[in-house]
């Protein structure tokens, strides 16, 4: 289960950059997210099997690609989030979210060619 997020909660550069990257995961594994989501709900056998490895900004995609690729079923569900107070670590400074952006991008391309 993944919890998408109501319109208005992320900042433009976030927006963005969901975009891109479901986009890229409904153009190379056929499934459509609407969302990178920030919620996650996952059998614990099965979050085993997805033998998940990225410790920073990868894992979102990771989790996402592997759980396509194995069959399990998913399903987006709207969660609560609203509009953060104060500056994100990653969206709310230009280093971050070209960092982000990059790894993000990077785990993506990566199980292209896996």
């Amino acid at each position: 289960m993944l919890g998408t997020r109501a319109k208005g909660a992320l900042l433009p550069q976030a927006i963005l950059g969901n975009k891109i990257a479901t986009f890229l995961i409904q153009i190379f594994w056929g499934f459509k997210y609407t969302d990178l989501g920030p919620f996650r709900a996952i059998k614990y056998e099965d979050l085993i099997g997805l033998n998940m490895r990225d410790k920073n900004f990868g894992w979102t995609v990771e989790m996402q690609i592997k759980a396509v690729k194995k069959g399990l079923r998913i399903m987006e569900v709207p969660v609560r989030y609203r509009k953060r107070i104060g500056n994100s670590k990653i969206t709310g400074t230009f280093s971050g979210t070209i960092l982000a952006g990059f790894k993000i991008i990077y785990t993506i391309l990566k199980y292209i060619v896996l």
